[in-house]
């Protein structure tokens, strides 16, 4: 059977089950709670079609151009700086950043915008220090960079297990957020939502590649991009386009929800006022520190958008691909302040959004949902939503995407094959790994239902920051970093960050029960990114081995080709 005819397939039994699915018509009132029925909203679900329609015809049209294995993890490196950094703006602005802090800015206020903060801090550090070593080094991973000049098993190796550990945390808030979002709208279990999603995921990566996973991130960009702009533009419309209205409306709302709870008056103003200072959802400066720390590092080591480097032709491309994506996420994250303080002002005072325990209907994660409908009715709701579930599928696609490449470059044909596997060969582990994470992202969403997806990616984050951005800064701008330098030390700083993680009260306590959490703090950078930076550095000082004279030795001439482009890899002629 042809690709084509594989895919229309597939697209017509994925079709088939959504259709009968669609009349179930119980969910969940909120993350926990009895069922209620839930009104079918036709205008969400025509967009929903149109939208998947749209985005498997382009992954229809992608398989017909993917031929080789730079088409499928790179699109042959043909893409524009311009249309790079839509995509890559697509891919960074996900579940988290638009229903998740969002949603944090709608609990704790002010304190929401470390995220927001945290998240664009990050990008001129891959302008400045990483665009153009990356594509001049690179070919389709950012372990090809990490690996360079060094024996490539192990930090290849390396690379593979921190892609696939980041890669999953990262893939838990897309699908907590799109199994919450889909339960909502259109009544379906949350389970079934889940498997919905990491089914389309799989289409889009298994036929289109990076071609279409391009096309799908630069369409929901523009999509986010103008959804958001019109709600921040409704809400400050409402408040006489004055911010210090919204501000002063949402102490106000704050303060009667206090009252409400039975909180005096001093102490509901209390309340109220907290909303405009920090303190409200990180406690502590530790934990501010951790966490700005983890948010601005981990953006350059996120490997799903390291690779979107290496679809641009040339160092040029690179920059300019980076320049247009830090324009596009600042612009998108200022407009989800607003989102988030509109959202306390016109869904907080509306009875309809709320359940009987005082909490958003269909869970924590929903504000900027329930206020798209609070402005713009059913049909502003629907595109939302519509554009919510674009956001949701283009990252999970880039992050699957990653990991496969990860396993199927960096693992199968260099560490196992040694560099003789074929293109062909490399495609088929490529899709092969692709099934077994659109598996795994099922069971991760299902098994992470109640967590606040922003807060999941931050988890992620750490990761990155911990083990691959240390890993990166030194073997390109530190001559002395060898190869057990690299493998050790960024592991070192990985297990640090992973085992942290999991003994943090958002794991240890909150999901998996376990009583009072052994480690305190929320996130773990603070304490894991200099572990990293120490063991890289304290390996390589006392690495006398053989390979280390060799990986030192090597440095000049990957200076030369990272500063100059010579010898990079070309784009792919079509």
């Amino acid at each position: 059977m042809t690709p084509r005819r594989r895919l229309t397939c597939a697209a017509a039994i994925l079709a088939a089950n959504a259709l009968a699915a669609l009349p179930l018509p119980a969910m969940a009132a909120a993350l926990e709670g009895e069922a209620q029925r839930q009104p079918v909203n036709w205008v969400a679900i025509a967009m929903f079609v149109a939208f998947v329609g749209l985005t498997l015809w382009i992954t229809k049209a992608a398989a017909a151009r993917t031929r080789s294995a730079a088409d499928f993890y790179t699109a042959g490196g043909g893409i524009t700086g311009f249309q790079n950094g839509l995509a890559m703006a697509g891919d960074y602005m996900s579940a988290a950043s638009f229903l998740g802090i969002s949603a944090q800015i709608f609990n704790d206020g002010y304190d929401g915008l470390i995220y927001s903060t945290g998240f664009l801090v990050g990008w001129p550090i891959l302008l400045f220090l990483m665009a153009e070593r990356l594509r001049n080094l690179g070919r389709f991973t950012f372990a090809d960079v990490a690996s360079y000049r060094f024996a490539q098993p192990p930090v290849r190796s390396f690379a593979a297990v921190s892609t696939l550990l980041v890669v999953s945390f990262y893939l838990i808030a897309q699908m907590v957020g799109a199994g919450q979002l889909i339960k909502l709208l259109f009544g379906l279990p949350y389970a079934v939502a889940v498997v919905i999603v990491g089914a389309l995921m799989m289409l889009y990566v298994l036929f289109g590649g990076m071609r279409a996973t391009t096309w799908v991130q630069i369409i929901k960009a523009v999509l986010l991009l103008g959804g958001a702009s019109f709600m921040a533009l409704m809400v400050l419309a409402q408040m006489g386009f004055s911010l210090e209205t919204l501000f002063a409306r949402a102490v106000e709302v704050k303060t009667r929800m206090a009252l409400a709870d039975g909180a005096g008056t001093a102490e509901a103003a209390e309340r109220g006022r907290s909303i405009m200072a920090p303190g409200g959802f990180i406690k502590d400066p530790v934990s501010a520190i951790s966490f700005g720390l983890a948010l601005m590092l981990g953006t350059a080591g996120l490997p799903h958008i390291l690779m979107r480097f290496f679809t641009v032709p040339d160092a040029k491309e690179a920059r300019k691909s980076v320049l247009w994506a830090t324009g596009w996420i600042g612009y998108f994250y200022i407009l989800t302040f607003i989102i988030g303080f509109g959202a306390i002002v016109l869904v907080g005072t509306e009875g309809g959004y709320m359940d009987a325990a005082g909490t958003l209907r269909g869970g924590g994660n929903m504000a900027a949902i329930h206020l798209a409908h609070a402005i713009g009715g059913n049909a502003f709701l629907g595109f939302i939503s519509a554009v919510a579930f674009a956001t949701i599928l283009a990252v999970v696609a880039g992050l699957t995407l990653s990991a496969a490449s990860a396993v199927s470059h960096d693992l199968y044909a260099t560490v196992f094959k040694q560099g003789a596997a074929s293109s062909a060969d490399e495609l088929r582990v490529s899709r092969l790994t692709t099934l077994a994470l659109g598996a795994l992202a099922v069971l991760l969403g299902l098994v992470f239902e109640k967590q606040n997806v922003a807060f999941m990616v931050s988890l992620a984050f750490a990761l990155a920051a911990s083990g691959n951005f240390p890993v990166l800064i030194l073997s390109l701008l530190w001559s002395g970093c060898t190869t057990r330098g690299a493998a050790w030390g960024g592991t070192i700083g990985l297990l640090t960050a992973f085992v942290l993680t999991l003994l943090s009260p958002a794991v240890w306590t909150t999901t998996f029960g376990l009583g009072p959490a052994p480690f305190a703090y929320s996130s773990a950078a603070i304490f894991s990114v200099p572990a990293g930076f120490l063991a890289i550095w304290l390996i390589s000082r006392f690495d006398r081995s053989p390979r280390a004279a060799i990986d030192k030795a090597g440095y000049p001439a990957q200076r030369v080709r990272a500063e100059t482009g010579i010898g990079a890899f070309a784009a792919s002629d079509h």
